[in-house]
């Protein structure tokens, strides 16, 4: 009751000082008279219910709301096992509400728990919405929901869509780093920051040209004012080594200030065992034969810092500052590759051996900006956007390679060494203006202009040693320069009916490329215009079924590390080239859905690659070495039947299933069989299910149980064998949903492991490869501060950095 008077006579004080602004004031309890403390208090405008100001009760239940100008407002209180509270309030003067009391919800509190939600899928006309927000996967990190997510496949280092790797956004602001990066990264955020997951297969026009799919991960804001944070963390124990991550989240309101700040550090030790055998052919007659034992041990420690911070001016303007910080010291970044050769003669007699050490220490800087700038009109949902965008990219390696030469009885007969320093400089900025304007509630029409500009410099320096004396080796030495200029422009128009939605739109691309070998001084330039039309069609048969039809056609351009002609030597028989002439890789991608009961959805899809730019191993049988090349093949085609679900069994077991029947077909050109046309192709198919089950009856104790079957499959020029992995996971939470714990295994059986066939014309290789896939594996997860802040959603962007290559 005291505390109530001091309350009031508070109040009194403020509403005496400012006359043009008024106060609300409350106390909320249940029915026991007991306080309810960190019950979210949200203050909407009656009319269109946008929200004006958000709060939360203290220890003592009580709220107050301040400097609120006069007007009619919505009062709305929601708690975790209480039935939402909704008052109609009219302000023209200072006011005191009487006692909230909030019933309890008795149905609430019997089937939702701490663990909240299980995800919900929702189909829109040009994408798939994954919504994770307070679910049950809100306690992993963003890596383990996006292997959950519909449509998406994560396994050996990859993200995949339909066969392809995906374009990922966080909040609409393209993700600059590479796909391992990109990966680091995603696993050192927690899910407890996502709000929902896009899947965009075919993506509109408002996205760029450039790239496949796009992932666009919805983060959350508050629009309470406050402070919550996290710390989090993992540990993997594979048959080597141990792998870590740890890190923090942070945010933070005030009344016209949001702010956000993650940082992860992610130090592991990573062991591949690859076995390679390599039948050499002159005249279509096996010569010779190499069998080789590769070891490699990676030490790395990842630096990772997000942040962004928002601020509203006004109502209508709001600017935002956004980063994405990637650093990777050379102290604690460092490869050990041994590998021995032995070498047969056509009767299989051991004729020599050779045995390499590779040495290599690298390191990275990667830092993203973004400054943003948002107008709205008074006409509701119209907006003007500005996006301004750096990133600055560094990064070197040093490699110090020693290779023994050794008859059978191991006498030695010479030996070879040579070290090499690589760096890249990549500058990339840009400009971009969207523009929304909805033309009535079921149609609306978006424009927008862009402008980036990219600048390159790659530097190999080769030397060799001569009677142990150093020298540079000029003929594998060079310095590639690389600029590339793109405008681009998209309009698109989407329109909702009672049972159909259409979404059109179109994209232009004008670019001017130049790449320069300074040693060569051989410059290449290529400028080329590119119009990207996409359609989107969504029939809502009734309630539950419905059926949609999308086309897209899209680019991708190399990466600036396949432009680089020099050749980066990784022994003194195997090296990597790229080719400063290759050409975009154009794509054209059919999609036909249909979802029925809500909740089963079949794709049947067709996509046409002409060009398509990859890396391809070629044995030069009269040299006796290995060609890594960067070329375009001539085309591929694939086309496959998609089936995904996620659905409840019963009460407590949640199932998703995902799972592709798909024909891959390689068009190219054998460069090392006078560039004869050559393809492969096969029907191959892969299959992911996963069990969610929860254990005790208020659903804090959950097991994950999953299993992926991928069968053989092509790539480039080569086949992929056959692999599988059992995962287990049980996460428990603790302390009234303040933390987690989690313990599992990863690939059970150890059946990750797969083989890699080339054999076509003289070509004939067989690749072994052996990883630490099984882990034991342990997180945690801790928040603090006022952790139930409502949350709302918020949108960004990610761009061209994808093709920054870290070799």
């Amino acid at each position: 009751m005291i505390k109530k008077s001091i309350t009031y006579f508070l109040f009194l004080f403020s509403s005496f000082c400012i006359s043009q602004e008024y106060s609300i004031t409350g106390n909320l309890e249940d029915i026991n008279n007991n306080p309810i403390a960190y019950a979210n208090v949200v203050l909407l405008e009656l009319e269109d219910s946008i929200p004006v100001e958000g709060t939360t009760s203290d220890d003592s239940g009580n709220f107050t709301f301040n400097h609120i100008n006069k007007g009619v407002y919505l009062l709305k209180i929601s708690f975790l096992g209480f039935e939402e509270y909704n008052s109609q309030i009219n302000l023209d003067k200072n006011i005191v509400l009487e006692t909230i009391i909030l019933k309890e919800n008795l149905q609430e509190l019997e089937d939702v728990t701490v663990v909240a939600k299980r995800p919900t899928i929702k189909r829109m006309v040009d994408r798939l919405v994954f919504n994770v927000e307070n679910s049950t996967l809100s306690n992993n990190n963003v890596l383990d929901v996006l292997k959950q997510t519909p449509g998406v496949l994560v396994y050996d280092g990859k993200i995949t869509v339909k066969q392809s790797t995906p374009v990922v956004y966080i909040n609409d602001r393209r993700v600059h780093l590479s796909s391992s990066e990109v990966q680091q990264l995603l696993e050192g955020t927690s899910a407890g920051n996502a709000k929902s997951i896009e899947v965009i297969t075919n993506p509109p026009a408002k996205y760029e040209a450039e790239g496949g799919a796009v992932l666009n991960i919805v983060t959350s804001k508050n629009i309470v004012a406050g402070y919550n944070g996290s710390v989090f963390g993992n540990y993997k124990q594979g048959s080597e080594f141990p792998k870590y991550t740890f890190g923090t989240s942070h945010f933070f309101k005030a009344k016209k200030l949001n702010t956000y700040l993650n940082y992860s550090v992610s130090p592991r030790k990573d062991y591949r065992n690859n076995t390679e055998y390599v039948n050499f052919i002159e005249n279509d007659e096996f010569t010779t034969s190499w069998e080789t034992d590769y070891k490699r041990v990676r030490r790395s420690e990842n630096h990772n810092i997000n942040a962004n911070i928002d601020y509203d001016i006004d109502d209508n303007n709001q600017i935002g500052f956004s980063t994405n910080m990637l650093v990777v010291p050379r102290e604690g970044t460092k490869t050990n590759i041994n590998s021995l050769t032995e070498v047969f003669d056509a009767n299989k007699n051991l004729d020599s051996t050779f045995f390499t050490n590779n040495r290599a220490v690298d390191e990275t800087f990667n830092f993203a900006f973004t400054l943003d700038y948002t107008h709205r009109f008074k006409k509701e949902g119209e907006k003007l956007s500005v996006s301004l965008h750096n990133t600055y990219y560094d990064s070197s390696n040093f490699q110090d390679v020693n290779t023994d030469y050794n008859l059978p009885d191991q006498t030695l007969l010479r030996t070879n060494k040579f070290q090499t320093f690589t760096s890249q400089e990549i500058k990339l900025y840009t400009g971009q203006v969207d523009y929304e304007l909805p033309i009535n509630d079921s149609s609306q029409f978006e424009a927008g202009l862009k402008v980036s500009n990219i600048n390159s410099t790659s530097i190999l320096d080769q030397f060799i040693f001569k009677n142990d004396v150093k020298e540079e080796d000029l003929d594998n030495s060079d310095t590639f320069l690389y600029d590339e200029l793109n405008y681009a422009a998209y309009t698109s128009y989407s329109k909702d009916w009672d049972k159909w939605s259409l979404k059109l739109g179109l994209r232009t691309e004008l670019t001017d490329i130049k790449g320069n070998s300074i040693s060569t001084n051989l410059v290449n330039s290529n400028n080329y215009i590119k119009f990207f039309p996409s359609l989107h069609v969504l029939n809502r048969i009734n309630d539950k079924n419905e059926i949609y039809f999308n086309y897209k056609k899209r680019i991708y351009r190399p990466r600036y590390s396949q432009l680089n002609p020099f050749k980066f030597f990784l022994n003194d028989n195997t090296y990597v080239t790229g080719d400063p002439n290759l050409k975009p890789q154009i794509d054209d991608v059919f999609t036909l859905g249909y979802t029925f009961n809500q909740k089963f959805t079949f794709e049947a899809y067709y996509r046409y690659e002409d060009d398509p730019a990859i890396e391809i191993m070629f044995q030069d049988n009269e040299n006796k070495t290995l060609k890594n090349i960067n070329t375009n093949i001539d085309n591929s085609v694939s086309y496959g039947l998609d089936f995904m679900t996620f659905t409840g069994i019963v009460n407590n077991w949640d199932l998703y299933v995902l799972s592709s029947v798909f024909y891959y077909d390689n068009k190219f050109f054998a460069i090392e069989s006078n560039n004869q046309l050559y393809n492969t192709e096969k029907w191959s198919v892969y299959a992911q299910i996963i069990n969610y089950i929860s254990l005790l009856k208020d659903k804090s104790l959950n097991a994950e149980i999953s299993y992926l079957y991928i069968s053989p499959f092509i790539e480039g020029a080569s086949e992929v064998g056959v692999r599988s992995s059992l995962d287990i996971n049980f996460r428990k939470i603790l302390w009234n949903n303040r933390a987690s714990i989690s313990l599992g295994i990863v690939d059970v059986f150890n059946k990750q492991n797969f083989t890699e066939t080339t054999k076509y014309l003289n070509q004939d290789a067989l690749l072994k490869s052996r990883m630490e896939n099984r882990l034991f594996t342990f997180g945690f997860n801790y928040k603090f501060g006022n952790f139930r802040l409502n949350i709302n959603k918020k949108e960004i962007e990610l761009n061209e950095r994808d093709r920054l290559d870290n070799n």
